[in-house]
């Protein structure tokens, strides 16, 4: 029994420094794009970092520290009202490194990697997008406008993402007076890639295909997906709301490159059978077609 606990022990002690080794990632990630591509460029696509490079241009303080002084209240607030403890911790632990960190590489990094400020949008984005998932895959959340748009979307039901557009579209629009029209135009690009470029990481590529497949011929149809793709297939009866007609819908999953495949098989067992394929990012558990026999 003590060494199950102490192995249990163990675990979590590795699973901790595991998820703080990938916050620490997520925040120097996250304060190198501040320090390389950012603050260089005047880029401010919303959130803390957004309003630090619009607050710099008036006065001469080093960015991180202003982000840091703009979270603490931040931090207070979220403290309050998303979960105390539970949410401080790897919070702070981030904001800390993010905030602290960006002024600290920018001693180490060069100032700006190019003058085309296009790139540094497009590439402000990605490298954003890759910390900030780093962050929330370990669990953590990089604090900033977010914690405000958390608690309007709590207090209002207002959908977070519209909550967003507003506390990052006030952003965008005082860079756009600070610096013009242009300057916020890439803020936007900037901003959209950075979503993509989140989502990428946490939800990983778009590998899969699912299928949905309305036929009469269920077992035929099962049958040659079975033997020439190797995938199994799950079968419930649906019904037409217009005709009142039974049919059969299949559902199973494949990889990208076999979409053509499928479809070549299923329209050779039932010319009449309705495909429908849609976007998977991950799968679990089952057979997924990715060879050929």
């Amino acid at each position: 029994m003590a060494n199950v606990m102490q192995r249990a022990r163990a675990m979590d002690w590795r699973k901790t420094l595991a998820t703080y080794a990938v916050l620490t990632l997520g925040g120097i990630v996250l304060a190198s794009n501040v320090a390389l591509f950012l603050a260089p460029s005047k880029i401010a696509p919303g959130g803390v970092s957004g309003a630090a490079i619009i607050l710099n241009h008036f006065v001469n303080f080093p960015v991180g520290v202003m982000m840091l002084v703009m979270n603490i209240p931040l931090l207070a607030l979220g403290f309050r009202n998303l979960g105390r403890f539970h949410f401080l911790s790897k919070t702070l632990y981030v904001v800390l490194i993010y905030n602290l960190g960006a002024d600290v590489v920018a001693q180490f990094l060069p100032r700006g990697v190019s003058e085309n400020i296009l790139l540094n949008a497009i590439f402000a984005g990605v490298v954003g997008g890759i910390g900030t998932g780093l962050v929330y895959r370990a669990g953590g959340t990089t604090a900033s406008t977010g914690i405000i748009s958390r608690i309007l979307q709590l207090k209002t039901g207002i959908p977070i993402s519209q909550v967003y557009f507003i506390t990052d579209g006030l952003i965008i629009l005082a860079a756009g007076i600070v610096f013009g029209w242009e300057a916020a135009l890439y803020a936007l690009v900037t901003l959209f890639v950075w979503g993509i470029a989140t989502d990428y990481i946490l939800e990983g590529p778009s590998v899969i295909r699912t299928a949905f497949i309305v036929t009469d011929e269920r077992e035929k149809v099962s049958r040659a997906l079975l033997e020439q793709l190797q995938i199994g297939v799950t079968a419930w009866q649906g019904e037409g709301m217009f005709t009142e007609q039974k049919h059969n819908v299949l559902f199973c999953t494949v990889s990208r490159p076999f979409v053509d495949t499928l479809r070549e098989i299923v329209t050779a067992a039932d010319p009449n059978a309705f495909v429908v394929i849609t976007h998977g990012h991950q799968a679990t558990g089952g057979v997924i077609a990715s060879k050929k026999s």
